[in-house]
C-alpha cells in the first residue's frame, strides 16, 4: 500500500517539474508528461484494484460458508425483458462490480451478444450478501446464473437450471407474459424449482402491474401477492430481491460427508490453461491439487488450479458442497470437457449423475470454407468454438461444389447464424453456409428406412420405391394482441399448421397453440409472424412427434449437372413453388458467361421450373469492313460453334450471395 502511494506522489512530483529533464525541448518534455500521466494512471487504478470492495479479501475463504449458507439461482424470462440489467444491478448490489464499472449487461461478454442486444451462452457470478436470517445477520455465498432467453437456446437454460434450486422469473410490466415466460416457466417447473415472480420495468409510463400479476395467477397458478416489483433501470424495489432469494429459495442438498460428485456444466477453452471447466459440486468436496477421474471418458487429470468466479476467475483453492465454480485440470483436447459429464475423485467408486438430456438438433446445415485451401482452419476453428457451445454436432462432409467441409447440426437457426457469426469475429474464418434443412425419414418398398440429414444423400431415382415418408413436428405457442388472431390462423394453416388450443389470456391477448412442420418454420415464419402482427407476436416451441407426409427431393441443375449442395426435401404440394423461387434467385446472382447457362429445378427426372442466363456474345464483325456478306456469315458460324463447345466443357462459378439469399426460400 505505502510503495503505492510513494510512487504516485513521486509521480505527481515529476509532473509539477517537467524542468529536471536533461532535455528542455518542449516536444520532449510532452511525450515524458505524457508518458507520466499513463504510469500514474496505472498505478491509481492498481491501488484502486488492490483495495476496492469486491477485491478486499485477497484470499476468499469457503469453509466458512456450508450448505444451509449457499443460494444457487437463476434468472428466467423473455426476451429483452429485462434480466441481464436485472443482473448487473445484483451484481452492483453486493458490491461484486463497482457501479458503473465496465460495460452494461455485464454477464453478456461475447461480442455477438452485445451486437445483438441477447444473451447466448450462460453466465454465472458467485456474490456475498448479509442477511438477517433468524434473527442473526449472517453472510450468504449466491451464484446467480444469467440465462439466455430465445428459444434457440433453451438447451443452455436447462443446463442452468440443473446447478440451481431456485429462479427468478423475470416478467416485463408492459408486455406481459411472452411465449418464451410460459416455456422458461415449464423448464424451471419441471426441474422442481422455486420460481419467485419478479414484474421488472415499473418505471415504463405503460406499466399494468396489476394486469401482470393476474397473467401470472392465470397462466401458472402463482400467487400474486409473492410478485416483486422492480426496475433494474432505476434500482426501485430491489432491495427485496436478495433477501426473497435467501429466504424463499431452499439450499443445495448435497451431502458433504459423501465422496465427491461434480456435474460439468459448461468449459471453455483459454489459450494459456487449456479448457477451464464451470462445475456444480453436489456431494463432497474438492481441493487444489486433487486427482479427479471423468465418469464419460474415464481419464484422469490432476486439478491445477480450483475457484469461483466473482464475476471473473478468482481461486480459491478449494469447493465445497453446492458451490458452483470453475477447475483447470489440464484438459488440452476439446473433446475430453463433455457438458453433462460427472466428475469425482480418481480410486474412488460413485453412481453418476443423471446429467442433461442430449441436445436435439433441429436445423442442419453445410458449412463449407470460402477458399478450399482454409479447410484445416475451418476444422481448428469450429473445434475451438464447439467446446463453448456443445450443443452444435459436426460431421465431416464433402461436396462436388464446394469441396471438403462440415455438416453441421443446430438447435435452431437463430443459433446457426449466432455460430457462423462467432466463427467470424471469434476466429476469423470465412464460410458458405448451405441451404438449411431439418431430419427426415423415408422408407423404401424393403422396409428399410433411411435418415436423412443432408438431401444430396437422398437418391433423386431411387432403385427401391418410397413407400413412406415423415417430417419432424413442433408445438408452437404464439402469444398476440387479440385484433391479430385472424392473419396468424392464416399464416399458420399456409403453413399447413393444425390447431390444438386458443384461448385468452385477458381482454387484450390471445394464446394459441399449433401443431407445425418444422420445415415451415425454420427459415422466415419468426418473420413473416413479427410482419402481420406489426411487431407484437411472441413465438416459441417445443419438439413434437414426428408425421407422415409427402415429400419430394428437389434438384438444382446449372447446364445439366446436379448442384448437390442446393439439393433440398420440399412438400409435394409446395415443390413447384419452391423450385420456381430458387431459379428465378439464382438468376440474379449467376454472372454471365460466354456460353448459355441453364437452371432448372426438378423432381426426378421431371423439370418444374427453368430460367436461362443468355450468354455473352463477342463482336465478332468489328473488324470487316464492307466485303463478301460469306465472309460475315462464316465468322459468325464459327463463333456459334466455339459456343456450343464452350457450353459442353464450361463450369459456371456460383457467388457466396447466392447461397445466403437461398436461405430466404421457404
Amino acid at each position: 500500500m505505502s510503495s503505492l502511494y510513494r510512487a504516485s506522489k513521486a509521480l505527481k512530483l515529476c509532473r509539477a517539474t517537467p524542468t529536471s529533464f536533461s532535455n528542455n525541448n518542449y516536444t520532449s518534455r510532452l511525450s515524458s508528461t505524457c508518458y507520466l500521466d499513463s504510469v500514474l494512471e496505472w498505478t491509481q487504478s492498481a491501488f484502486f484494484a488492490t483495495h476496492s470492495s469486491h477485491n478486499a479479501k485477497p484470499t476468499i475463504d469457503l469453509c466458512q460458508y456450508s450448505s444451509d449458507k449457499i443460494r444457487n439461482f437463476s434468472i428466467i424470462a423473455h426476451v429483452d425483458h429485462g434480466k441481464s440489467t436485472l443482473a448487473d444491478r445484483l451484481l452492483e448490489l453486493t458490491g461484486t462490480i463497482r457501479k458503473g464499472h465496465g460495460q452494461p449487461q455485464y454477464l453478456d461478454k461475447l461480442q455477438v451478444e452485445r451486437e445483438r442486444g441477447i444473451t447466448v451462452k450462460a453466465q454465472t457470478a458467485t456474490m456475498f450478501h448479509k442477511h438477517s436470517f433468524l434473527r442473526t445477520e449472517t453472510e450468504f455465498l449466491m451464484n446467480l446464473i444469467d440465462t439466455p432467453g430465445h428459444v434457440d437456446f433453451s438447451y443452455e437454460v436447462s443446463r442452468s437450471l440443473a446447478a440451481c434450486q431456485g429462479a427468478l422469473l423475470v416478467v416485463d410490466a408492459a408486455q406481459g407474459v411472452q411465449a418464451q415466460t410460459v416455456a422458461n416457466f415449464y423448464l424451471a417447473f419441471e426441474s422442481n424449482l422455486t420460481i419467485i415472480p419478479v414484474i421488472n420495468k415499473i418505471d415504463q409510463p405503460t406499466a399494468d402491474p396489476d394486469r401482470i400479476k393476474a397473467q401470472l395467477k392465470s397462466m401458472f397458478d402463482l400467487d400474486p401477492s409473492e410478485a416483486l416489483l422492480t426496475s433494474a433501470k432505476t434500482g426501485q424495489g430491489l432491495e427485496q430481491v436478495l433477501p426473497a432469494v435467501i429466504e424463499r429459495i431452499p439450499p443445495p442438498p448435497g451431502k458433504s460427508n459423501s465422496l465427491l460428485r461434480m456435474l460439468l456444466l459448461d468449459s471453455y477453452y483459454d489459450e494459456y490453461k487449456g479448457v477451464i471447466c464451470h462445475v456444480a459440486v453436489v456431494d463432497g468436496a474438492l481441493q487444489k491439487g486433487e486427482k479427479i477421474s471423468s465418469a464419460a471418458t474415464g481419464q484422469s487429470y490432476e486439478v491445477l488450479d480450483v475457484g469461483i468466479m466473482h464475476p471473473e476467475l478468482i481461486p480459491t483453492g478449494m469447493l465445497l458442497t453446492g458451490q458452483v465454480g470453475y477447475i483447470v485440470s489440464g484438459m488440452r483436447s476439446t473433446k475430453e470437457a463433455r457438458v453433462g459429464d460427472t466428475l469425482y475423485h480418481t480410486r474412488s467408486t460413485v453412481e453418476p449423475l443423471p446429467g442433461f438430456k442430449p441436445a436435439k438438433h433441429m436445423v442442419f446445415s453445410g458449412l463449407y470454407p470460402a477458399d478450399g485451401s482454409d479447410f484445416e482452419a475451418l476444422n481448428h476453428a469450429i473445434e475451438r468454438l464447439t467446446c463453448n457451445d456443445a450443443s452444435v454436432s459436426v460431421t465431416k462432409e464433402s461436396s462436388s461444389a464446394l469441396g471438403l467441409g462440415f455438416r453441421c447440426g443446430f438447435l435452431g437457426l437463430l443459433h446457426m447464424d449466432v455460430f457462423h457469426q462467432r466463427l467470424e469475429q471469434e476466429h476469423g474464418a470465412h464460410v458458405i453456409s448451405t441451404v438449411p434443412t431439418v431430419p427426415y425419414i423415408f422408407e423404401y418398398a424393403d422396409g428399410s428406412k433411411k435418415h436423412i440429414h443432408n438431401p444430396a444423400t437422398l437418391p433423386s431415382n431411387p432403385k427401391q420405391r418410397v413407400t413412406a415418408c415423415w417430417e419432424p413436428t413442433v408445438t408452437a405457442t404464439i402469444i398476440i394482441p387479440s385484433e391479430y388472431v385472424g392473419s396468424v390462423i392464416t399464416l399458420c394453416s399456409e403453413r399447413r399448421g393444425e390447431q390444438l388450443e386458443h384461448s385468452f389470456i385477458d381482454s387484450q391477448r390471445a394464446f394459441m397453440k399449433y401443431r407445425l412442420p418444422l420445415r415451415e418454420i425454420v427459415v422466415d415464419f419468426y418473420n413473416e409472424l413479427k410482419s402481420i402482427t406489426s411487431g407484437y407476436a411472441s413465438f416459441d416451441y417445443e419438439d413434437a412427434d414426428y408425421q407422415d407426409s409427402d415429400l419430394v427431393k428437389l434438384d438444382i441443375l446449372l447446364n445439366g449437372q446436379p448442384v448437390d449442395a442446393m439439393a433440398t426435401i420440399v412438400h409435394r404440394l409446395k415443390a413447384q413453388r419452391v423450385g420456381r423461387e430458387l431459379v428465378e434467385k439464382l438468376k440474379k446472382y449467376i454472372d454471365r458467361q460466354m456460353f448459355e447457362i441453364t437452371i432448372q429445378a426438378a423432381i426426378g427426372s421431371k423439370v418444374i421450373a427453368r430460367e436461362t442466363v443468355s450468354a455473352m456474345r463477342k463482336n465478332v464483325l468489328a473488324k470487316c469492313y464492307g466485303g463478301d456478306v460469306t465472309r460475315k456469315r462464316k465468322l459468325l458460324e464459327k463463333q456459334k460453334e466455339g459456343k456450343k463447345r464452350m457450353k459442353r466443357i464450361g463450369s459456371v462459378d456460383i457467388p457466396q450471395e447466392a447461397f445466403h439469399e437461398l436461405l430466404k426460400v421457404s
